[in-house]
């Protein structure tokens, strides 16, 4: 295991780092191991769109995604490409404005080996962390101290480490989002720095966004300051 903090990746936050980009959009960064870039693309059901160098193109392609869409993109753009890490080979992807698709694939990419996701929605505060192990979600979260998975606990020690703390409220001086880079970092053995990113070959392909699930009813389910409760449920036909 490495000995990453988020002090290593200060350099997410620099005004020069095109990783800024990113954090506004909107990304999910996946690692796998052993897993190709070509695979994992196949998995997510990913339509081929070849190779592109550089960080730099990797945006003007996300970009001209959006652009070309006239209202909401019906895919995303990952680009994958191959990393050294612990045990050998790993898959790095990353996706701007969204992420590779559904707990099922994640499951299914993980089989027999190991998959570490961040992600971040963009500008609004919602930021998520997964551990997969052998098709097994093993410790998420949004909030250190609210995690949840098969195990959501065994990384505690190791969260302490890099400067997050998963039994209360983030210390001033920490940035979340480094801390949580440097948690990949252990767990991957993967060093994610500014010239990976903006060096790489990307295998790049179009990703489809899941359709919304269809659903019957909603749930009102609220407690007020003097313990009064309302509980509500509404059919779709009720709204």
């Amino acid at each position: 295991m490495t000995s990453a903090t988020a002090g290593d990746y200060g350099w997410i936050r620099a005004s020069s780092s095109l990783f800024r980009y990113a954090l506004e959009a909107g990304y999910t960064l996946t690692l796998v191991r052993g897993v190709s870039p070509a695979e994992l693309l196949r998995a997510a059901g990913a339509e081929p769109r070849g190779v592109c160098d550089g960080l730099d193109e990797l945006i003007e392609q996300h970009q001209e995604l959006i652009y070309a869409s006239d209202d909401w993109a019906e895919s995303v753009l990952a680009g994958a490409c191959t990393v050294q890490g612990e045990g050998g080979d790993w898959t790095l992807a990353l996706v701007f404005g969204g992420d590779l698709g559904s707990l099922r694939l994640m499951e299914a990419l993980s089989a027999g080996t190991r998959a570490v996701s961040h992600a971040s929605n963009g500008g609004k505060p919602m930021d998520f962390f997964h551990w997969y192990e052998n098709g097994e979600l093993r410790t998420t979260f949004e909030w250190a101290a609210n995690r949840t998975g098969s195990t959501p606990d065994e990384l505690n020690g190791v969260m302490r480490e890099v400067g997050l703390n998963p039994t209360g409220d983030p210390a001033p001086d920490i940035d979340r989002k480094a801390a949580v880079f440097a948690l990949a970092d252990r767990l991957t053995g993967v060093r994610v720095t500014e010239e990976l990113l903006m060096e790489a070959a990307y295998l790049t392909g179009e990703v489809p966004e899941e359709p919304a699930e269809e659903w019957e009813s909603i749930t009102i389910d609220i407690t007020d300051a003097h313990g009064e409760r309302t509980y509500v449920q509404l059919r779709r036909d009720q709204l």
